[in-house]
């Protein structure tokens, strides 16, 4: 079997070498110019003149180019025309690009960018979410507004409530690659586009639409990307544009790539929210009624906010059925970058909300968190006969023994670090709120968009997570051990992800490949995901492979690219896998019928007989090898080439309304994580995290815990390390690493346990797998609430962590805990 093996990475070699070649590495034509921004410096006004004289006479400056130089469309949003390659005479932001220097080199570009002079009517920007609330600037008229039940009267009839604010800050994506491309002109003015991104189909349009060309003009290519996280998705829109519309201008190759600071003053962020909530609840920690006010700070631009905030409002339930649920959500337009996608797309905010509120709950009323939150659980996914993978049975699911097999490591000096380490316990489900707890009021199992829940895994999966990483002793250890250490404080917490996996812009919910089987039987494969370090690539040739019975290494993977396959979807949404391997899938089923019909009468022989296993196919009493049975096809004349096609079934939603089924399944997760703080500086570490996650039956085990293991340590440092400062004057002060901390090697946790859930997914995707990209980064949360936990072990008084946790929050919630 192909399928379900742990392979490694299909450029794990050439990553670990320093061979894989990115858009920086690309040998350039001898001609080839090269791009810089000239950046404005304020963050809002009107441009009242220009003196790019010092730029022009810069060394080895070519051309300079501004708004009025753009010789089509002067636009790279993603969305509404709202975002201008080049200033059109207001400033939205400080880092807007104002000019475009063209120059013989990199570093004659960005010399000659920063002698600029713009001179400005300078107006006071609005920064903050409040600002823009007291200006209404906002996006859409006003807020969005979703419910279900009667939330004031739930509310005024609970015998507890609660209310209060949470801020949560925004997050740099960081990737080890930074935005890059390059554009090649070709005859006829035909363009083509080498560029870091996740979204090939967006830049072709964007290029198109700045060159007045058709679609089919432009080729945009990506043979992988050095991280993306959601950041390339639209980001990189400016870059190619600015390359193709000087490649048209001058007639030569053009390449751009931003430096790490102009990167970070450039592009977009994750969102940042204020969350206002009210809660009500009884003594027995059933929740009631939830009242949720959103405030996304979106930037100057739309971007992709409106979806990032719907996303938002749809995990503002996670994994709790509430009786009565509202959200309501302002999407506020401020004078900073255009904040845009980002792992979980909203969906982190939207769960970081509730999880706040749950903890705050649970505090209120002495219980554990873990009892509160299983006592208000979705019910539990129905009873379920055996089925078979999508296409054919495989080989068993991967164990949920099959961990990390680090669980040894580090525990010497556990003790000197502060992590509790103790033998197994026992009943922790009957403890902390196990299965058979009375659900809370509300009826069906139905989110307040309106779907119903049937696949929820997660009172079986807490069940084995509480045992296997000692939740019931550990918490009363850390409680022991707290009472007598009166500086350092321990903290523990348990969180559960419940994440909806498809777009929620439908018709992105399509996928299409590329398949060639050759005469001597191996394989070229090209479908429209983009390959970012997450191994999607691999595991669309382990599907592709799978299908034809041959071993991985039988299929070539090949560059991303618009002439092959088009009208891609943008690789985000955790849905690449989902939907290029179902592509996939379709385009080699397609070949193998073809095969099997022409080979069945040869050998007398039925063509639903025919089998395709271990690199041979067999044909009635014959088998012969694979390459041998395309040989026979080929000299017969058979196709053995073929476009596959796959789009998300079940998928209806009204976003007006929020009602639908926005989503084709969920993929759950859950994590206990230990932590220490230093009370008397807030200094703080992650000692220990424990990991249950589903990806049903995993394509590949290896690539799926690494994407655990990232996305978790990913998730904790946007909740504790990472924050964005900017300035009165709206300038981001943190755009490096000596000032924006992302978490270092050393800061993930000492014992790191990850387990796959053995199971497989209820709705019939791509061998029953599950989508791993995105869910496991809202684990991370986990090590936010352990946090809080310490804090509160300080005093009386509940210490309302916000994130990040930096270690000056950590110390303000230990004073706030005090009182």
């Amino acid at each position: 079997m192909t399928v379900a093996k742990p392979l490694p990475h299909d450029a794990a070699a050439l990553h670990v070498t320093g061979q894989a070649r990115y858009v920086d590495d690309i040998p350039l034509p001898a001609d080839t110019v090269h791009l810089a921004f000239g950046l404005s410096q304020i963050a809002r006004g009107r441009i009242t003149g220009m003196d790019l004289s010092a730029v022009r006479a810069a060394p080895g400056v070519i051309a300079v180019m501004t708004a009025d130089d753009l010789p089509f469309a002067n636009d790279v949003s993603p969305s509404i025309h709202d975002e201008p390659l080049l200033a059109d005479g207001t400033i939205h932001h400080a880092g807007q690009p104002v000019f475009l220097v063209i120059a013989e080199s990199h570093l004659a570009a960005r010399a000659a960018a920063r002698l600029g002079v713009v001179a400005c009517d300078e107006e006071t920007p609005i920064l903050t979410v409040e600002e823009a609330l007291a200006a209404d600037s906002r996006f859409e008229g006003g807020p969005v507004i979703w419910a279900k039940g009667d939330v004031e009267a739930a509310l005024a009839s609970a015998p507890e409530r609660l209310s209060g604010t949470l801020r949560l800050g925004g997050q740099e994506h960081f990737y080890l690659e930074g935005q890059a491309a390059l554009a090649l002109p070709q005859e006829g003015g035909d363009m083509h586009v080498v560029s870091s991104t996740q979204h090939p189909t967006e830049i072709q349009h964007k290029v198109a639409e700045a060159l007045g060309l058709p679609m089919h003009a432009v080729r945009v290519e990506c043979r992988r990307m050095g991280g993306g996280f959601g950041g390339k998705e639209s980001q990189g829109n400016a870059l190619a544009v600015a390359c193709a519309v000087a490649a048209r201008a001058t007639g030569r190759p053009a390449k751009m790539r931003y430096d790490r600071d102009d990167d970070f003053i450039v592009t977009g962020k994750r969102h940042d929210f204020r969350i206002d909530y009210r809660a009500g609840f009884d003594r027995e920690g059933r929740v009631h009624a939830l009242d949720f006010t959103q405030l996304c700070r979106c930037g100057w631009a739309q971007d992709l906010s409106l979806a990032v905030a719907d996303r938002a409002m749809l995990h503002s339930d996670n994994a709790y059925r509430i009786g009565a649920l509202r959200v309501a959500s302002h999407r506020l337009k401020t004078n900073t970058q255009s904040a845009t996608a980002f792992r979980g797309f909203g969906g982190p905010q939207g769960m970081a909300g509730v999880e706040a509120v749950m903890d705050r709950i649970a505090r209120h009323l002495g219980m554990d968190g873990v009892a509160l939150r299983r006592r208000n659980f979705y019910e539990a996914a129905r009873a379920r006969g055996p089925s078979a993978p999508s296409g054919e049975s495989r080989g068993a699911p991967p164990s949920p023994e099959d961990v990390s097999g680090r669980k040894k490591q580090g525990e010497a000096d556990l003790t000197s670090r502060g992590a509790t380490k103790i033998s197994s316990g026992t009943g922790a489900a009957q403890r902390f709120g196990g299965a058979h707890s009375p659900p809370p009021p509300g009826g069906a199992n139905v989110t307040h968009y309106g779907m119903e829940v049937t696949d929820f895994e997660l009172h079986a999966m807490t069940d084995r997570l509480l045992e296997t990483s000692d939740y019931a002793a550990r918490r009363t250890a850390i409680a022991d051990w707290n009472a007598g250490s009166p500086v350092l404080k321990r903290g523990l917490a348990y969180a559960p992800v419940k994440f909806g996996i498809s777009f929620t812009l439908t018709h992105l919910n399509q996928a299409g490949a590329l398949v060639h089987v050759y005469q001597d039987g191996s394989i070229h494969l090209n479908h429209g995901g983009t390959e970012m370090g997450q191994g999607l690539f691999q595991k669309v040739a382990q599907v592709t492979a799978e299908r034809f019975g041959l071993p991985v290494e039988s299929v070539k993977i090949t560059a991303t690219d618009t002439a092959k396959v088009p009208n891609t979807s943008a690789t985000a949404a955790s849905s690449g896998s989902d939907l290029n391997g179902m592509a996939a899938q379709n385009a080699a089923d397609q070949i193998r019928d073809r095969m099997a019909a022409c080979l069945a009468p040869l050998y007398q022989a039925e063509p639903a007989a025919v089998r395709f296993e271990d690199g041979e196919v067999v044909v009635g009493e014959e088998r012969m090898p694979f390459a041998e049975a395309a040989r026979i096809c080929y000299m017969n004349r058979v196709s053995l080439s073929a476009a596959g096609y796959y789009r998300t079934p079940e998928i209806t939603w009204d976003r007006l309304r929020g009602q639908g089924r926005p989503f084709y399944y969920f993929a759950y997760g859950c994590a206990v994580t230990e932590v220490v703080i230093d009370t008397l500086t807030g200094e703080n570490r992650i000692l220990r995290a424990d990991i249950l996650h589903d990806c049903g039956r995993s394509l590949n085990p290896a690539l799926d815990r690494g994407q655990i293991e990232g996305g978790y340590v990913q998730g904790a440092g946007w909740l504790t390390t990472e924050e964005l400062v900017w300035d009165a004057k709206g300038r981001l002060r943190t755009h490096a690493p000596s000032t924006y901390k992302i978490p270092a090697c050393s800061d993930r946790p000492q014992v790191f346990e990850v387990a796959l859930w053995d199971g497989e997914n209820r709705s019939e995707t791509v061998y029953r797998s599950k989508a791993v990209g995105e869910p496991p980064f809202m684990l991370g949360i986990s090590a936010w609430l352990a946090l809080a936990d310490a804090c509160a072990a300080c005093g009386p008084h509940d210490p309302m962590l916000n994130a990040p946790a930096t270690a000056e929050e950590v110390l303000a919630a230990v004073g706030r805990a005090r009182g």
